[in-house]
């Protein structure tokens, strides 16, 4: 499953081999946010601490408008002629990264975690919207409008890691835990 087939059609306008293209991409879009709307899933549950009510309801809203876009992100790839793989197997056979790592933890411990998988996920995405913009524009804006919305996300969860001086508590971490560790500690 790594690697989707040329489609047999797909939209007017593109070639099947530029359709291909996209939907490999697109597949893999598909498994990061599925992955995410998941992992925010995770920690809603499993957040403690005294910021644990706000940061439990400010994560329900992000999983919803992840789950839409996973759906937008599987319906666009079909139309394009592909298949869209959401089983768990195919997302954990295809991910190109690691699971998440923290497990019960005080709410800005996940939070300072959260922000390296959002600047993880956001890296690519502006990936996918540059290799998109070369090949089509409805793909490419789809993305854009998820691209909004995820860095909305981030600064959401950002917010709970800023200094006053208007810095990140968890500034140069460059893993879930690393993070989580600098944001538990300020």
């Amino acid at each position: 499953m790594a690697s989707q087939a040329t489609p047999r059609y797909t939209v007017p306008g593109l070639t099947v081999k530029d359709a291909g293209s996209l939907i490999d991409m697109l597949q893999q879009r598909l498994h990061a946010l599925n992955d995410l709307h998941l992992t925010l899933k995770h920690v809603h549950w499993n957040v403690v601490g005294p910021h644990f009510i706000a940061v439990h309801e400010m994560l329900d809203p992000q999983v919803d408008r992840v789950r839409d876009m996973a759906d937008d992100v599987a319906e666009r790839l079909a139309a394009l002629g592909g298949v869209a793989y959401g089983t768990p197997g195919a997302l954990v056979e295809e991910r190109t990264w690691k699971d998440y790592s923290v497990g019960r933890a005080d709410a800005i411990a996940h939070l300072g975690a959260l922000d390296v998988v959002y600047t993880g996920l956001l890296e690519d995405v502006r990936a996918a919207v540059e290799k998109a913009g070369d090949i089509d524009p409805a793909t490419e804006d789809l993305l854009i409008e998820q691209l909004r919305d995820l860095e909305q996300f981030q600064w959401f969860v950002r917010a709970h890691l800023e200094t006053s001086g208007g810095t990140l508590t968890t500034a140069d971490a460059t893993t879930e835990k690393g993070a989580a560790k600098k944001a538990a500690k300020s």
